[in-house]
């Protein structure tokens, strides 16, 4: 299976995990193994735990960390509390997320994430649930209005919604091309003329309606942060605004010491801060990167010591 993955930010990410030789450290997001193998190499005693709800990812990622001191799981970043337990390991020295959709997912024209090929209407990263074609052709307008504004910050979610009950009543939307088609539909002829992809917003919303990402990254931050041990790095890497927001807002919370209101003159919480900043604001690709992996260019990493 081709499988091509460039890790993006590997030298910021190898640096922010700080990594002990002895320690065990989590990738949440092993997609093709590019940071796994770089992360699992520099361990001598120490062990990685890899995981990917991704089947192809799996059993790619399982090949590429043969002989090195790496185990690789199938399962979503939110259950890392249930495979460390299962693996009996109370607690963990780091933990990387690479969110997004990975190269090969994005590649991989019959797994249906982009816009520039025609293929069935899929989206699923877990290969498991209710396909994007289930969400289109069933959902009410209101609803398909929520996700393509809260999840791709669409200007025209009302009319793309409208659009899209209205086309389905006379024929199903099975495809990527049928569905681009009719989100450019929607849109202003000025719109389509100034913007290449018009619906590259509206996948992206799509796509993280399908696999709950945003829901996952919430639960899956607050379960990996329980399990890292005192001096512990949390490294995550985003390519969207609402991910990015998230991890801000959260890694903010767990380095504030007083949680009281703000309006609130004198602290009476007590609050000790449970993790320090290790980047004030994000780090992003330098001009290198941006030229041999574009994927790199929208890519965000945010890193945080547990005290």
């Amino acid at each position: 299976m081709e499988f091509n993955h460039v890790p993006v930010l590997l030298g910021p990410c190898l640096e922010g995990l700080a990594i002990d030789p002895a320690g065990t450290y989590l990738d949440g997001t092993a997609g093709g193994a590019g940071h796994s193998q770089e992360i699992a190499k520099r361990l001598t005693t120490g062990r990685l735990i890899s995981l990917d709800q991704d089947p192809d990812a799996v059993a790619v990622a399982t090949e590429r960390l043969k002989g090195l001191p790496a185990r690789v799981v199938q399962a979503n970043f939110r259950e890392a509390a249930r495979v460390l337990d299962e693996l009996e390991i109370p607690a963990i020295q780091g933990a990387l997320l690479d969110l997004g959709v990975s190269s090969h997912q994005l590649d991989d024209a019959e797994r249906g994430f982009s816009y520039h090929a025609d293929a069935p209407l899929d989206m699923r990263m877990s290969q498991q649930g209710p396909t994007a074609a289930d969400l289109v052709n069933t959902l009410d307008r209101e609803e398909l209005t929520r996700i393509l504004r809260e999840y791709g910050e669409e200007p025209y979610a009302w009319q793309i919604a409208g659009k899209i009950v209205k086309v389905r009543q006379d024929e199903p939307i099975l495809t990527t091309m049928q569905l681009a088609e009719v989100i450019a539909s929607a849109m202003p002829p000025a719109e389509r003329r100034k913007n290449k992809n018009p619906a590259r917003r509206s996948f992206q919303a799509i796509r993280i309606a399908v696999n709950g990402e945003l829901d996952a990254l919430n639960e899956g931050m607050e379960v990996i942060f329980s399990r890292l041990a005192p001096g512990g790095r949390f490294c995550i890497i985003t390519f969207h605004s609402l991910e990015d927001r998230l991890v801000k807002q959260k890694f903010r919370r767990w380095a504030q010491a007083c949680t009281c209101p703000p309006e609130q003159p004198v602290c009476t919480c007590g609050g000790v801060p449970k993790a320090r900043l290790i980047t004030r604001k994000p780090i992003e690709a330098d001009d290198a990167e941006r030229e041999v992996n574009r994927r790199s260019r929208s890519a965000k990493l945010r890193v945080l010591e547990k005290l």
